[in-house]
């Protein structure tokens, strides 16, 4: 007897990586309003409580696939104009005289401290914020 239609082994079951892709990508269609928050909210707990492949399909088929080169742009841009807005300001102030190079030269100054005083106070944040120190006597 030849039949046509294929032997099918037992559904795949979804990982945790394969839920976690699929709410990923459900999260980027709020964001980008391709579904309303209660939609994306239910698609959500949907793909939370997928237990095979297949169940995950269905719940980002109607979507465009994302957005390519959407990744967020990083410090390059953020250095870039920094150093722009620095070579404008101190060309600008030379033509002031002397006073206005020194104010200049004060703003830089002013700016890389509040930069430096915001990165290590994130850095306590991150650690676990005062009272997490783990000198001598260990955590306090």
């Amino acid at each position: 007897m030849d039949d046509a239609t294929p032997v099918q082994g037992p559904p795949m079951r979804a990982a945790d990586s394969d839920r976690a892709a699929t709410v990923h990508r459900l999260q980027d269609a709020v964001a980008r309003g391709l579904l309303t928050p209660d939609e994306g909210s239910d698609r959500m707990a949907a793909a939370f409580a997928a237990v095979h492949l297949r169940d995950l399909a269905p719940l980002t088929a109607d979507l465009p696939p994302a957005a390519a080169g959407r990744a967020a742009p990083g410090w390059r841009p953020l250095g870039l104009l920094a150093w722009e807005q620095l070579r404008t300001t101190v060309s600008t102030a030379r033509g002031g005289g002397p006073a206005a190079v020194r104010l200049a030269l004060l703003a830089v100054v002013g700016l890389v401290v509040l930069v430096a005083l915001g990165s290590l106070a994130l850095h306590g944040l991150l650690d676990g914020g005062p009272g997490h120190w783990d000198g001598p006597r260990g955590p306090h």
